[in-house]
């Protein structure tokens, strides 16, 4: 992993998944939800195209994937928009 000073820490999708769960971000993601979500989520961190690959800075992920708000199972095709988090 890149020290704190110096450059972004620069990976793909894919890499980004991987290192996500390994670190206990979250449970677990593919990386086919992190491009739905780098396409969906207007909050996600900056993504840089290399080549025909996607790839965004870890160090703004990271606590992008901590601090989200899941609703895992929400089945928006049946249920509509899923209620607001209480307590907030």
């Amino acid at each position: 992993m890149a020290e704190a000073e110096g450059g972004p820490d620069m990976v793909s999708f894919r890499e980004l998944a991987r290192r996500l769960v390994a670190d206990g971000v979250v449970e677990s993601i593919s990386h086919q939800r992190v491009s739905q979500l780098s396409r969906e989520d207007p909050d996600f961190p900056e993504v840089v195209k290399v080549g025909r690959s996607s790839a965004v800075d870890y160090r703004a992920a990271k606590p992008y994937f901590r601090d989200r708000v899941t609703r895992q199972g929400w089945r928006t095709d049946l249920k509509g928009t899923p209620p607001a988090p209480e307590g907030g």
